[in-house]
C-alpha cells in the first residue's frame, strides 16, 4: 500500500512518499521517498526551483559508447577469469578495460590516468574508485598479471565471443604489418622486441616494434594480431602469421579457413616463392599482387588495347581489365591486369613533378660544370666523373626517372660535360603502358575480374587501421613509454582492444543506417555530455543526521543526429558495472 505521510521536524511539517506492505508478519514500511516542505512541493510543481549552487560536467557520449561495447564483449569477466585477484578493489579487467576505452577516446600515460577518468561518466560507472587506485603503480602491479600467454587467452576468448554473438563475415580477411618507433635507449638489454630496422616513417634511427594484423572487411575489425623484433623483414614473418592465424581460426571458429571460404588479400611486399608454398599447402584462398616489372610483356600492353574489358560493379567505372594464367613462383596462376584511369592521373602527375625536379637540379650540375670548363669557377676541389656520375643517379633514382631521361658525363679536353635529355617517344610509353596498370594475383579462377578488383583494393581498410593508429590527433597507439617485452605485448594488446571496440560501434552504426566515418561518429558522441546540477541544503539547526546534497543528472542537449547514434548503440540503456 503507497500513502503520503508527514512528519514534524523542529515544528515544521515535511512531506514523504511511503510504500507499506508485510515483512516477517509485521506491516511495515518497506520504502519512502521524501518531498519536501510544503514550499518544496508548490516550486516543484510550478517549476520553480532554486538554482544550482554548482555543477560538474563530465564527458558521456564516448565513453559510454565503448564501455558499452566492452560489456558486450565481456572484456572484464574474461581478463578476471584468466587474471584473478582477490575481491578487493579495482580488478585487473576493469584496469585493462579502462586501459583500451582511453586508447580509442583519448589516449595519454598512465600518470596522466586519473585525470582522464575523473572527467568521464566512468567514475560513476564503476563507483567507488579512488584517485590512489589509478597511480601508475597500482595499474602495473595489476597489468603484470597479464603475461604474453595470457594476453594470448584474452584476445581469443574476446573475438571468439564477438564472432558469436556479432556473426561477423570472415570470408574477406586483409594482412598487413607495420612498425612504431620508440624512444628505448640502444643501451637497454631489458627489451629484445624494439630493435633498429627500415621505419615507415623514416625514424631508421629508433628502435621499433613490428606489429602485424588480420582484419575483417566486415566493420573493419581486427581479428588476429601480433608484435615481433622491430629488424624482421616482413616476407620472413609471413609464413609464421599464416601458421599462428589458421591455428587461431581454427580455435576461434571451429573451422578451417579452407572450409570457412576465407580469402586472404596481402599486398606484394609480402611476395616470395616460399610463401606462396606455403599458402599452396595450407590450403587458403588469396588475392594479392605481383611488381609490374616481373611481367613486362603485359605491363607493356598499350592501355587502349582491345583486350582490356570495362567493369560493371558500382565504383569501378574508372576500371578495365582482362586476365591470363601464367607460372607465378613455381605455379600456374590467375592473373588480373587491371588499368584505372584515376591511378593513371596520379601517378602521371607525380611522374611530371619529379621529372621537372629532375630536370632543374640536372640544370644545376651541368651549369657548374661549365663554369669550370669557362675558368669562371676555380676555387674548391674539382669534380671527378666519378662523383658526377654519382650525383646524376641520386638525381634520377625516383621511379621511372631512368626511363623518361637520359643523361651521360663525359671527358672532354680535361673538362667534365653533363648532357641530358626527356625523349618524348620514352614519356610517351610510360604514359600508355606502366602508369595506371596493376597485376593482380589469384587463385579464385571462379571469381568475375570485378569481384577480384574490389577484394584486393579493400586492403586499404587496414591501411587506414595503421593510419588510424598513428594518427597523432585521435590515434592509439602512441605515447609508447615502456622498456620491457612484457608491458609492451600488455600495450598492444589494449591497443587492440581499443580497436576492436572502436570498429565494433562503427560497424553497429553502418548496419543501421549510419555509414559515417569514424572522426565523424567520434567527434559527434565526444559533444554530448552529463551534467549533474548540486542544489543547496537548507541549513539544519540543532542535532540530527545531516542531509546529503540534492544532485539532477541532466544530458547536454542533443541533435536529431545524435539521439539516433545515442538509441542504435543503446546508450541510455542500464550499464551493469
Amino acid at each position: 500500500m503507497e500513502r503520503l505521510e508527514t512528519k514534524k521536524i523542529n515544528g515544521r511539517v515535511y512531506y514523504y512518499y511511503s510504500c507499506w506492505g508485510w515483512r516477517d508478519g509485521k506491516c511495515r514500511r518497506l520504502w519512502q521517498k521524501y518531498l519536501g516542505s510544503l514550499q518544496d512541493i508548490m516550486k516543484t510543481l510550478t517549476g520553480e526551483r532554486d538554482a544550482p549552487v554548482c555543477a560538474e560536467v563530465f564527458q558521456w557520449g564516448l565513453p559510454m559508447a565503448f564501455w558499452k561495447e566492452a560489456i558486450r564483449a565481456e572484456t572484464v569477466a574474461i581478463v578476471d577469469n584468466l587474471c584473478p585477484k582477490r575481491k578487493q578493489g579495482f580488478t585487473t579487467g576493469q584496469y585493462l578495460t579502462v586501459a583500451a576505452i582511453n586508447r580509442a577516446i583519448q589516449p595519454c600515460s598512465k600518470r596522466s590516468m586519473w585525470d582522464w577518468f575523473s572527467r568521464t561518466v566512468l567514475r560513476r560507472v564503476l563507483s567507488g574508485v579512488t584517485e590512489e587506485a589509478f597511480v601508475s603503480q597500482r595499474f602495473w602491479d595489476h597489468m603484470d598479471r597479464v603475461g604474453e600467454k595470457e594476453g594470448q587467452q584474452i584476445w581469443k576468448r574476446v573475438f571468439q565471443g564477438v564472432v558469436r554473438r556479432e556473426s561477423i563475415n570472415a570470408e574477406s580477411i586483409s594482412y598487413d604489418g607495420t612498425n612504431f618507433y620508440t624512444f628505448i635507449d640502444t643501451f637497454n638489454s631489458r627489451c629484445t622486441i624494439a630493435r633498429r630496422g627500415k621505419n615507415k616513417q623514416g625514424r631508421e634511427n629508433l628502435r621499433q616494434v613490428s606489429y602485424a594484423l588480420f582484419c575483417s572487411a566486415d566493420g573493419p575489425l581486427p581479428m588476429y594480431y601480433d608484435i615481433y623484433e622491430g629488424n624482421r623483414n616482413d616476407a620472413k614473418q609471413f609464413p609464421l602469421m599464416l601458421k599462428q592465424f589458421q591455428d587461431f581460426f581454427l580455435e576461434t571458429t571451429g573451422q578451417s579457413c579452407h572450409a570457412a571460404n576465407v580469402t586472404l588479400v596481402f599486398d606484394k611486399g609480402n611476395n616470395s616463392q616460399e610463401n606462396f608454398g606455403w599458402i599452396d599447402r595450407m590450403p587458403l584462398s588469396y588475392v594479392g599482387s605481383v611488381k609490374l616489372d616481373e611481367h613486362k610483356e603485359l605491363a607493356g600492353e598499350a592501355n587502349g588495347s582491345n583486350r582490356f574489358i570495362i567493369c560493371q560493379e558500382p565504383g569501378l567505372e574508372t576500371t578495365k581489365a582482362f586476365r591470363v594464367r601464367k607460372t607465378v613462383y613455381g605455379k600456374e596462376r590467375v592473373l588480373v591486369v587491371t588499368y584505372n584511369q584515376h591511378l593513371f592521373e596520379a601517378q602521371w602527375e607525380t611522374v611530371h613533378n619529379d621529372m621537372t625536379r629532375a630536370l632543374e637540379k640536372l640544370a644545376t650540375v651541368a651549369a657548374r660544370l661549365d663554369r669550370w670548363r669557362m675558368g669562371v669557377n676555380r676555387r674548391g676541389k674539382k669534380p671527378t666523373k666519378e662523383y658526377v656520375t654519382r650525383q646524376v643517379a641520386d638525381i634520377l633514382s625516383r621511379q621511372h626517372m631512368k626511363e623518361v631521361i637520359r643523361a651521360e658525363v663525359r671527358e672532354e679536353a680535361g673538362f667534365l660535360l653533363l648532357e641530358y635529355c626527356s625523349p618524348e617517344e620514352e614519356v610517351e610509353r610510360l604514359k600508355d603502358t606502366y602508369l595506371g596498370k596493376s597485376i593482380l594475383v589469384t587463385d579464385r579462377e571462379d571469381w568475375e575480374n570485378d569481384r577480384i578488383i574490389r577484394a584486393y583494393r579493400s586492403q586499404y581498410l587496414i591501411e587506414g587501421v595503421f593510419k588510424e593508429m598513428k594518427d597523432r590527433s585521435h590515434g592509439n597507439w602512441w605515447p609508447l613509454h615502456h622498456w620491457t617485452d612484457s608491458k609492451i605485448r600488455v600495450h598492444a594488446l589494449y591497443c587492440t582492444l581499443a580497436l576492436l571496440f572502436r570498429g565494433l560501434m562503427m560497424r553497429r552504426l553502418a548496419r543501421n543506417g549510419m555509414p559515417i566515418s569514424l572522426h565523424k561518429a567520434m567527434h559527434e558522441l565526444s559533444q554530448i555530455q552529463e551534467v549533474l546540477n548540486f542544489f543547496s541544503v537548507p541549513e539544519k539547526k540543532g542535532r540530527g543526521r545531516k542531509k546529503s546534497t540534492p544532485v539532477q543528472v541532466v544530458l547536454t542537449r542533443m541533435s536529431d543526429f545524435q539521439e539516433k547514434m545515442v538509441a542504435i548503440l543503446g546508450l541510455k540503456e542500464q550499464v551493469p558495472n
